[in-house]
């Protein structure tokens, strides 16, 4: 497999299907958006839109690979030797309100192994991407961590879960510890562009639960890839499918496990 080469085509297909996203939001209609099953999970025309036209390029790079996708607008599979998962638009109540944080993220796993990740921050037209057995990249440049040495150094990302769950209270007493202990919290809307952002240093680590396939596995492979740790809150491996991840660079990421855990049971 020419894995180079599928990356390229996946990097002029996530310029190409942002370029539609951003037309689209400047002439939105908020009435054309549909309610999904729970509150504050919105979705809109642009989602299922964006989706199809990935997946029939995608389909086409590679036709024997199966479709995890957020939308559903293609037969879901995990069955297949590879995989795509795909969030068209990561950040949808963002995209719903003119907040300019959402992202395309693509990846690409062989059995359990993800060997492929894109996210594209479609506003700022910055292209995350890394492949299996290379270095992790912003468009052309190489990326890397933030070497902050302690979580009292260190910026965070957390979101909020559309589905509070019987855990809500012990969640928000971990946002409380990381608020005393670090330089601060920030909640941008997209899992995806939180991941790309504690890859290329911007911010240190990120940290969250209920979260879906579609939200992580690009921007958690980026994260390996550019050096960084990731688990889920016990500290093993299941963090794509788990629903709960914990991201950081290689110096912080115990001191931030440590502190969920003793909350987290």
């Amino acid at each position: 497999m020419d894995i180079a080469g599928i990356q390229q085509n996946v990097r002029e297909l996530c310029h190409e299907v942002g370029a539609f996203i951003q037309q689209e939001s400047e002439n939105f209609d908020l009435s054309r958006v549909e309610q999904k099953d729970s509150f504050n999970n919105l979705v809109s025309y642009v989602d299922k839109e964006a989706e199809r036209r990935l997946v029939a390029t995608l389909h086409k790079l590679l036709p024997q690979a199966g479709f995890i996708t957020e939308e559903e607008t293609v037969q879901q599979s995990h069955q297949h030797e590879y995989n795509w998962i795909i969030d068209p638009l990561d950040g949808t109540t963002n995209f719903l309100h003119g907040l300019p944080i959402y992202a395309i993220s693509i990846g690409l796993t062989r059995g359990e192994t993800t060997i492929l990740g894109d996210v594209y921050h479609v506003v700022r037209k910055e292209c995350f991407h890394a492949i299996e057995g290379g270095p992790a990249y912003c468009n052309d440049k190489v990326i890397q961590v933030s070497q902050a040495p302690a979580l009292s150094d260190s910026l965070l990302a957390t979101g909020f879960p559309y589905y509070h769950s019987e855990k809500k209270d012990a969640y928000l007493d971990i946002i409380r510890d990381f608020l005393e202990k670090s330089h601060g919290i920030r909640r941008l809307g997209s899992a995806a562009i939180d991941l790309a952002y504690v890859a290329c240093g911007r911010i240190e680590g990120f940290f969250e639960y209920n979260l879906n396939p579609w939200d992580v596995v690009a921007g958690a492979f980026i994260v390996q890839q550019a050096g960084g740790r990731v688990s889920d809150f016990s500290g093993g491996n299941n963090f794509v499918f788990g629903r709960e991840l914990c991201a950081a660079n290689g110096h912080i990421h115990n001191e931030m496990l440590s502190l969920i855990q003793r909350r987290w049971k």
